[in-house]
């Protein structure tokens, strides 16, 4: 069935015309996950485990490890969907998510979320260790509570994201050893920092979205995009560093060293273009340059380590 089928007949309209069918239901609850982005989390939460020694463990702690993040992550999806939608159906990139398309009411959502967050908090704490859980429930609500309404206030909602963006490495890493060592926190600084040039290349190619909607992305109030380009370098001069520090703690040796070296010269030289030439195209080039910086990094980073 096509989404044209669940649309109504106006923006405004009051009644709900649910998504028809079994199939098309469990399509809408599964967009409503973020599928792509909560499998995101769940392999960066896996990887820091592995690097805080989790392979050890077995197959069975990596699956109660990825079953507890999907649900709270993924519930935090949907309580976000809930609570933007309103804001999400004025964008077209996010027109076309279940609430805006009325596929499923608020209150499903919201209900959805809120069963899969406790959900996974409690499996997290059980199967796993308090800290864990501790840690998810801080990341949860410091996105929902803190980072999505700062989205129209302040374009340092940029940084209050950053948080819960990174906290999942600290997950990883409390759910394989109980505590947070010092290499907890240099992965959490990498996917911390990586993240400035890769938020601030999508807010800049969905500027006109945002500005539409009042977010305060700093592309949008940033009219001559001197200081997005200055923030861009200035973070991705700090990731490099940050990126061969693991070599110096001992979780990885020369190979990483090497290639995390070339990975961050090759991301600066692209942040670096863009800086100074600023355009839909350049920004759309980092977006997807910052997209295989970190996967490569991070499967880098574990494979020197368990190898």
């Amino acid at each position: 069935m096509s989404r044209r089928a669940y649309l109504l007949p106006g923006p405004n309209s009051s009644a709900i015309r649910p998504a028809a069918g079994a199939g098309a239901w469990l399509a809408a609850y599964i967009e409503l996950l973020k599928p792509r982005v909560t499998f995101l989390v769940v392999l960066t939460t896996l990887a820091a485990g592995a690097l805080a020694g989790a392979h050890w463990l077995g197959w069975l702690w990596a699956a109660s490890l990825s079953l507890g993040t999907a649900l709270v992550a993924g519930g935090t999806a949907a309580l976000n969907q809930h609570w933007e939608r309103e804001v999400d159906a004025r964008m077209r990139r996010t027109a076309g998510r279940p609430l805006p398309t009325h596929r499923l009411t608020p209150r499903q959502a919201s209900r959805f979320g809120l069963l899969l967050v406790a959900a996974g908090l409690a499996w997290l704490a059980r199967e796993l260790n308090p800290l864990t859980a501790l840690l998810a429930v801080l990341t949860s609500t410091v996105y929902l509570l803190v980072y999505t309404p700062l989205k129209r206030r302040s374009p340092l909602s940029t940084v209050a994201g950053a948080f819960p963006g990174a906290a999942p490495v600290l997950m990883g890493w409390a759910a394989a050893t109980g505590s947070l060592a010092p290499g907890a926190w240099v992965l959490f600084a990498i996917q911390f920092l990586w993240q400035f040039p890769h938020f601030l290349a999508i807010a800049e190619i969905y500027r006109e979205d945002y500005q539409r909607v009042g977010i305060c992305m700093l592309p949008v109030v940033d009219l001559d995009a001197r200081a997005t380009g200055l923030q861009m370098r200035l973070y991705t001069l700090a990731l490099l560093p940050a990126s061969l520090l693991p070599t110096l703690l001992h979780l990885a040796g020369g190979w990483y060293f090497a290639g995390a070296l070339a990975l961050g010269l090759w991301l600066l030289r692209v942040v670096w273009r863009t800086a100074q030439r600023p355009s839909a195209a350049a920004s759309l080039r980092l977006l997807r340059a910052s997209v295989i910086y970190l996967p490569l990094l991070l499967g880098l980073l574990v494979f020197d380590h368990l190898r």
